[in-house]
């Protein structure tokens, strides 16, 4: 298991202009990490971060979309990744950050958390591109090459929390960040 805020440190050192849609807890860490305008925060739609990749991937099909999902949030909307290996987009990468909580909700455990896997849950959805990290070492060498691939591309980050990160939810829900947001959108 690695510390998420690292793997997302980590992925941060890679990031250059794509449009990023962290949820809940990774959105309060990536903005602490990597603040930047084309950051969509996916927060209080719960389990609604990979279909909004999946429509910011079709509609801008030049720009690359990275979703940093949770587990908890990927289970309430599992349908989507039937629907991104049809829709098939090559510029949207999806990361699912398992510690098998809901942890936006207080740390509940999700269910089946000892049985499910949600690399298996994508193949059989029918994604290709299919990649599982544990070791935080291991994803260091090997994220900028799972980066190029061609999409869609789901990764699954085995994680517990890391270091604490302050959960502003004013900032989350800003007007202004959206406002940002939509502005650099335009520009990119």
């Amino acid at each position: 298991m690695m510390p998420r805020d690292e793997c997302l440190k980590i992925l941060a050192r890679h990031h250059t202009d794509q449009i990023v849609i962290p949820v809940y807890q990774a959105a309060f860490e990536w903005r602490a990490i990597k603040p930047q305008s084309l950051t969509y925060l996916g927060v209080g739609a719960m389990g609604q971060a990979s279909s909004h990749g999946l429509g910011l991937a079709l509609g801008r099909p030049d720009k690359r979309v990275i979703v940093i999902d949770g587990d908890g949030s990927l289970l309430m909307n599992l349908g989507t990744l039937v629907t991104i290996a049809e829709a098939s987009p090559p510029n949207l990468v999806h990361f699912v950050c398992q510690n098998n909580t809901y942890e936006a909700n207080g740390g509940h455990p999700i269910p089946g958390a000892s049985r499910v896997s949600f690399a298996g849950f994508a193949h059989a959805a029918g994604i290709e591109k299919v990649f599982e990290f544990d070791d935080l070492g291991d994803f260091d060498q090997r994220i900028g090459s799972v980066l190029k691939e061609p999409g869609p591309v789901f990764v699954v980050l085995k994680v517990f929390a890391g270091a604490h990160y302050a959960q502003d939810w004013s900032m989350v829900h800003s007007e202004i960040l959206r406002e940002e947001f939509r502005a650099a959108l335009a520009r990119a």
